[in-house]
């Protein structure tokens, strides 16, 4: 942990943007091709809008629902009140919404009034780079991925969650149980 952490942050540090780093970039090559269900997560991480590193691995222990997504993406505007509400209803039982901004450039401003406008409370993180969508082989935003305790993919989605939902709340519920 502690040399995936110090990894991380050599990385950040090469790959500083003006205020933000960016760990993601140094992800091995092995991660070809599309992510899979029953297989673990792949390792990911990157920066708060105050340029704190958080990391797939330092949620362990906990369910994670991550959220590749962008300011600009018409269906991310419209599902982020549903991913709030969902949030707002299994926080308590270990369940941790991590939505990544794949805004690029200096887009922290953009990404903080989205914050503010939606009254997001989970947490956000920012990839200027996109990196994200490069490791989880994503084409279009948004794009999700329920991440269970031990860090194995359980459920993904390219596009948006409708709300109720009944496969993502199936698969929520099987992984929070």
């Amino acid at each position: 942990m502690i040399r995936m952490v110090a990894r991380a942050l050599r990385c950040a540090r090469s790959l500083a943007v003006p205020g933000i780093a960016l760990a993601s970039a140094c992800v091995p090559v092995e991660n070809a091709g599309p992510p899979q269900i029953n297989e673990p997560a792949r390792d990911y991480a990157a920066t708060t809008l105050q340029g704190e590193i958080v990391s797939l691995e330092s949620l362990r222990g906990q369910v994670v629902l991550l959220n590749l997504w962008a300011t600009w993406c018409g269906p991310c505007r419209m599902e982020t009140p549903y991913l709030q509400s969902i949030y707002e209803e299994y926080r308590d039982d270990g369940f941790q919404i991590v939505g990544i901004s794949m805004d690029t450039g200096d887009a922290a401003d953009d990404v903080a009034m989205f914050v503010d406008e939606y009254a997001v409370t989970y947490t956000i993180l920012h990839d200027p780079t996109m990196q994200g969508m490069e490791l989880y082989q994503v084409l279009g935003l948004p794009a999700t991925f329920l991440i269970d305790r031990e860090g194995v993919l359980r459920w993904m989605r390219y596009g948006p969650i409708p709300e109720d939902d009944p496969d993502f709340l199936r698969a929520l519920s099987d992984v929070l149980s």
